[in-house]
């Protein structure tokens, strides 16, 4: 069986479930904040940036920040409960496939929910920008380059989180236990986008990239940049650590 078959059959499982129904409904209730205080855009001539990028960058941190992470250590889970409910890992165990196949395919599903929740995060901001522009009169929209380019950076920049989350779904079986550990990883990276080892901590990537953009757009505020050296190989490593523990643990409870 080969890898597309494969991810083909895990994208099916997951078509009945409630995950995508989670992702939109986060994404709903994190620029609904964004849109009551609209007003509060106009007020940020301290930090020297123009009322649209401020709303842009303070829905997209937020959701950089706890809503996306949050989300996707819930879809790791559910994912692999999709697996465990019924005794699922058996019967696809039971079949002649590789089992690291079987666990990278669960992985790329993981990152098409990633890009989906990206998507839905864009199509919300353009319709929350639409409401806003309609009640104050101005103009909230930036051009689809700019978002286009910056949704596709935090995307970018999340594979290596989404690496470690897949990991914890795998290797810890107790679903509460993997979700309580996948959210307590998060609360951190505000403290750890602010050390010198930010590298170091995968939950802290998509924030510490769109603080790095809210310096460039505010003129009066200076944050620290990313600089690919010792980042990119660190985020190499980090990627290839744990989807390889990720394969070697993935069923081995099952086959017992």
């Amino acid at each position: 069986m080969n890898f597309l078959t494969l991810f083909g059959i895990e994208f099916k499982k997951i078509k009945h479930s409630k995950i995508c129904l989670i992702l939109f409904a986060a994404t709903i209730i994190l620029w609904i904040p964004s849109v009551f205080h609209s007003d509060l855009n106009f007020q940020m001539q301290a930090e020297g940036i123009s009322p649209e990028h401020n709303f842009f960058i303070q829905g997209f941190m937020g959701m950089s920040w706890f809503m996306f992470p949050a989300g996707m250590v819930v879809c790791t889970v559910l994912l692999s409960q999709t697996e465990r409910t019924n005794h699922g890992i058996l019967k696809m165990l039971a079949l002649p496939l590789h089992t690291a196949k079987l666990c990278l395919a669960k992985f790329t599903v993981l990152l098409v929910l990633a890009a989906v929740q990206m998507l839905l995060m864009t199509g919300m901001y353009y319709i929350s920008a639409a409401i806003c522009q309609t009640v104050h009169h101005y103009s909230f929209m930036l051009p689809l380059q700019f978002v286009a380019k910056e949704t596709g950076i935090l995307f970018l920049s999340a594979i290596p989180m989404l690496a470690v989350f897949y990991m914890l779904s795998v290797c810890i079986r107790t679903p509460v236990f993997s979700i309580g550990i996948g959210l307590a990883s998060i609360v951190p990276s505000v403290l750890m986008i602010n050390t010198k080892i930010w590298f170091a901590y995968p939950p802290s990537y998509p924030l510490f990239v769109i603080t790095s953009e809210y310096g460039k757009l505010a003129e009066n505020l200076n944050t620290a940049q990313v600089k690919f050296l010792p980042w990119l190989p660190a985020a190499v490593i980090i990627t290839i650590t744990a989807l390889c523990t990720s394969c070697l643990c993935f069923g081995q409870a099952e086959r017992r």
